[in-house]
């Protein structure tokens, strides 16, 4: 966590053993983050670019989607209403981490600074939820659209 007027920055990386293009498609699909961080989120809903997430412990934020990069498969959003922040922005990208591996960073900036030791575990816990679902979809066979005979 670095510091600076008050306003204090998360980093959390993560390698992640899928390829770079599956993890972006799952990523940017911003309408639909239930499905990538489960079970720290239970549901997700978009409405004129603001997404409503809930999370595992019953609390609801709104987020508004600021961008989805495809060329530098980023995608950023300001959330709107986190108990106890009065400012919380945060990016998530995947990068190239080596063959059929991809990296997730996600970098967050809040108000107050103070807030890191809620903030912390969360972002912990959706990292791993990420990991653990794109790995999960790379090490399922896919179902075989031929017809047995």
């Amino acid at each position: 966590m670095t510091k600076g007027n008050d306003m204090a920055s998360i980093r959390k990386e993560i390698v992640v053993d899928t390829g770079i293009e599956p993890a972006w498609a799952a990523l940017r699909r911003v309408g639909e983050p239930h499905t990538l961080f489960a079970p720290v989120l239970t549901a997700a809903r978009m409405a004129d670019g603001v997404r409503t997430v809930t999370f595992a412990n019953g609390m609801t934020v709104h987020e508004r989607i600021l961008d989805v990069d495809d060329e530098g498969r980023r995608m950023a959003y300001v959330v709107l209403d986190a108990p106890g922040l009065t400012y919380h922005h945060a990016s998530m990208q995947i990068e190239i981490a080596g063959p059929g591996r991809c990296a997730f960073v996600w970098t967050t900036d809040f108000l107050p600074a103070e807030a890191a030791s809620s903030l912390q575990p969360l972002i912990d816990q959706g990292s791993e939820a990420l990991k653990n679902t794109l790995e999960n979809a790379a090490s399922t066979p896919r179902a075989s659209s031929a017809q047995p005979r």
